[in-house]
């Protein structure tokens, strides 16, 4: 991907529809982690270790830990953005892994050097895709993203005031 935003849209969406089972803070995190590799290059390969299954997994569960020593934060800014949230410690492993995965298996799409099962070369996402559908994938899930996290917002919003009513009438 050109710009790890348009990994927000996918991650986004599924963090939220399987909010259930992922964590979303730590799902949508890991996106935006995983490219810090890609800083630490100047040269081709720039998409190398963390962008593997293997090595992505070790990277994913190593944030899921870190993250989980900031759930109290993480609490804090999903209250505020009204998404119900509570900190699970193998969840936020899960999708550590997972949304490292996520955002690789995208990039393996888009980008020639990403080597998913290394050690071997073998690129079988590679242009699946063009990179045009790659980016209309992406951002038709942003939208999909937005529309979900309004429904989620709305009804967090709605329960909060069935409750707070409720506790004043007693």
């Amino acid at each position: 991907m050109p710009y790890t935003p348009y990994h927000f849209g996918p991650s986004g969406f599924i963090g939220l529809v399987f909010r259930k089972w992922i964590d979303v803070p730590v799902f949508v995190l890991a996106n935006v982690i995983v490219d810090i590799e890609v800083l630490l290059w100047d040269k081709w390969p720039v998409h190398r270790y963390v962008h593997t299954l293997l090595f992505g997994a070790a990277a994913g569960a190593v944030w899921g830990i870190a993250a989980y020593l900031l759930r109290h934060y993480f609490e804090r800014v999903m209250r505020l953005i009204h998404i119900p949230y509570k900190a699970c410690f193998w969840k936020m492993v899960i999708s550590g892994v997972l949304g490292i995965w996520l955002h690789i298996a995208i990039d393996a799409i888009y980008h020639p050097d990403v080597r998913l099962f290394w050690p071997t070369w073998a690129r079988p996402l590679w242009r699946l895709l063009s990179e045009r559908q790659v980016e209309a994938v992406c951002l038709a899930f942003w939208f999909l993203a937005l529309a979900t996290y309004a429904i989620i917002a709305a009804s967090y919003i709605k329960q909060n005031k069935a409750r707070k009513t409720g506790a004043e009438s007693d």
